[in-house]
C-alpha cells in the first residue's frame, strides 16, 4: 500500500527580541539572553539569524539597572500564538515575573513580526499603534498583536533589527528598518550601544 506523502509545513521568518536586566538561574543577562537562545532554538525553531548584544537604559529613565538586548531571526513553523505561547514559557523558566509594566526582569520575549502577518487585523494594529504613551505604560493588550505595535518607536529594536534583518519591510507602513531608524532622535540610537563598546 502506497503511503501518501508528507505534507510539508511551510515556515516563516519571526523577529524576536529578547531582554533582560537582572540576573536569572543562569546568571547575568549575557548569559541568560544566551541561555534563552538556546531554548527558542529548541522550542521554536532554527536559529538564522543573531544580532550582537546591546546595552541600553532602562526606561522609564532610573527605573533600574541597564538592559542587555538582542535580536535574532527564526525559521518556524508555528503559528503567531503558539509562538508566543512557547516565548511566554521560556520566560517563566528563567525566573521572568510579571509585577509592573515595563519593570526590571530577568528576560523578557517579543514577538516583533512574523512573515509578514498583521494580528488580529489592522484596525486592531492601529488603535494600539496610535496608544498615547501614558496609556502604553498602563495597559497591555489581551491579545497578540502583530507587527509589534511599538517597535517603530523603540531604538531598541530597531538598533540591533539593523544588525540582522536589515531589509525586513514594515508591513503596514512599508518602512525599512534603516528608515524608521532614520526617524528616531539621534539621542535615542546613541544610548543603543554594542556590549563590547561598553566600559
Amino acid at each position: 500500500m502506497q503511503q501518501a506523502p508528507v505534507k510539508s509545513v511551510p515556515t516563516q521568518s519571526a523577529i524576536i527580541a529578547l531582554g533582560g536586566n537582572t540576573p536569572s538561574p543562569s546568571g547575568p543577562p549575557t548569559d541568560t539572553l544566551q541561555s534563552a537562545m538556546d531554548c527558542i532554538k529548541n522550542d521554536v525553531g532554527q536559529i538564522t539569524g543573531k544580532s550582537r548584544l546591546f546595552v541600553t537604559p532602562a526606561f522609564p529613565a532610573g527605573a533600574g539597572p541597564d538592559f542587555v538586548n538582542a535580536i535574532i531571526v527564526v525559521e518556524t513553523c508555528l503559528a503567531p500564538v503558539k509562538v508566543l505561547e512557547e516565548l511566554h514559557k521560556i520566560e517563566a523558566d528563567f525566573g521572568r515575573e510579571r509585577l509592573k509594566r515595563w519593570g526590571q526582569r530577568t528576560l523578557d520575549l517579543d514577538l516583533i513580526a512574523l512573515g509578514g502577518q498583521i494580528v488580529p487585523d489592522l484596525e486592531t494594529f492601529v488603535t494600539w499603534r496610535h496608544l498615547p504613551l501614558a496609556d502604553q505604560m498602563e495597559r497591555a493588550p489581551e491579545q497578540l498583536i502583530l507587527p509589534h505595535p511599538r517597535l517603530q518607536d523603540r531604538a531598541f529594536v530597531l538598533v540591533p533589527m539593523a544588525d540582522v534583518a536589515p531589509d525586513w519591510v514594515h508591513p503596514v507602513s512599508g518602512q525599512t528598518v534603516g528608515q524608521m531608524l532614520a526617524a528616531l532622535d539621534d539621542a535615542d540610537i546613541e544610548s543603543v550601544q554594542p556590549l563590547a563598546d561598553v566600559a
